[in-house]
């Protein structure tokens, strides 16, 4: 599975699903990372049966992960970075055979940024349950056949414990930090409460402590969106004649998320009523533009990720609550030992800055006391990923510490 699409002849705002395949063809039943694709930077851990937390079994897991930097004699230069929702192991790099599209997070990590890579070992495993090459529902169970739907309910806590088999198998007993937003902030927080001895910093964006009633019902109709769909076929499509696998329910539900990780402010400035090269939306044919920008980046998306990998994830997210059989939120914050930044980003109406106030209030170590550290971007909850010299400057403070 390898794709890209040519920089110059598209113009991401203005493009339309027939276009997107007449450059790029039909796309695949499941744009996840299968066995025999390009490994490209991948390296792999092998971390044996994973019995997970809501029920379940899965024998010799697989994770893969890629490193930045060199790890020291002493093996305490470590940084972990977990991603969000729909990202992956390429933290930092270009667009490549094996990598679809170019590292997510390159303005924070490398040589002489935020996350040095000449001073830092940076550790970025693509998570349990995603597909990416790590384990997941489109890897292949022991009866030879894709997991599919009957991959295992997989909650934050079993993605944090894939997570450190992979620390103890590259020998590392202690991380300088660990650093995520969103889905990857999340798994941060549960590091920090799970394993409070693990990591001497702490840096958790735009994530909550506990997944709220209306972050759910955004999650829930994300997932009916990609069940509703005729070509999911419950979940069995990968073997489906000609690649038709469900591209338009997770093309849609990419669509319903992106809502959400942008502010009002930014699409309705970049946007405002305009439509797609001068035809009127009142005639037939007609398209406004933040139309067509939801539809490129829905369509794109199916060829980089896998419809059952999406619901297990979010249902994962939906599943984060890091008070559960621990008391409740507080108690469990009070376990957090390692020196904490927390950061919020003041447009962001998927995970609101209240939701990283109580994570600030109660976590003994926080660097700012009682309160959040507050990004003001116009980008949303997507603005962890855009506004790079904001975010680096808070994760520079804690750094230097």
């Amino acid at each position: 599975m390898d794709w890209q699409i040519p920089e110059d002849t598209v113009p991401s705002d203005f493009i339309t699903d027939a276009q997107i395949r007449s450059i790029l063809g039909k796309p695949p039943a499941t744009g996840a990372w299968r066995d025999g694709d390009p490994v490209g930077r991948r390296q792999f851990a092998h971390i044996g049966d994973i019995a997970f937390e809501g029920g379940g079994t899965v024998p010799d897991a697989r994770i893969a992960f890629e490193t930045f930097g060199t790890l020291n004699a002493a093996a305490d230069n470590a940084i972990l970075v977990a991603h969000a929702l729909t990202g992956d192991s390429h933290l930092t790099g270009p667009a490549e055979p094996g990598h679809p599209t170019a590292g997510w997070w390159g303005g924070i990590v490398g040589p002489g940024q935020a996350i040095d890579t000449e001073k830092y070992f940076v550790v970025a495993p693509n998570m349990l349950g995603s597909c990416q090459g790590s384990t997941g529902p489109a890897s292949i169970a022991p009866d030879g056949e894709e997991w599919g739907a009957r991959f295992p309910f997989t909650s934050i806590r079993d993605q944090v414990s894939a997570q450190e088999r992979v620390m103890q198998q590259l020998g590392i007993r202690r991380w300088a930090a660990i650093v995520g937003g969103s889905m990857g902030g999340m798994q941060v927080l549960e590091w920090g409460v799970t394993f409070p001895d693990r990591a001497e910093k702490l840096a958790m964006i735009a994530a909550p402590p506990i997944s709220s009633a209306d972050q759910i019902a955004l999650n829930s109709v994300q997932i009916e969106a990609i069940r509703a769909d005729p070509l999911f076929h419950d979940g069995s499509y990968y073997n489906a004649k000609d690649g038709e696998g469900p591209h338009s329910g997770l093309a849609l539900a990419r669509r319903m998320a992106l809502l959400n990780y942008r502010s009002p402010t930014e699409l309705n400035d970049r946007f405002e009523r305009s439509w797609q090269s001068g035809i009127s939306p009142l005639g037939s044919g007609g398209r406004f533009a933040v139309e067509s920008y939801l539809d490129f980046h829905g369509n794109k998306f199916t060829r980089r990720f896998d419809a059952n990998s999406y619901i297990t994830l979010v249902e994962a997210m939906s599943s984060h609550d890091v008070g559960r059989g621990r008391g409740g939120v507080v108690e469990a914050l009070h376990r957090v030992s390692a020196v904490s930044l927390v950061i919020g980003i003041d447009s962001d109406r998927l995970f609101p800055v209240e939701d990283q106030q109580v994570i600030a209030r109660h976590i003994p170590a926080n660097i700012d006391g009682d309160e959040a550290a507050v990004i003001s971007s116009r980008f949303g909850h997507d603005g962890f990923l855009i506004e790079n010299e904001l975010v680096s400057r808070e994760l520079r403070r804690l750094l230097a510490l």
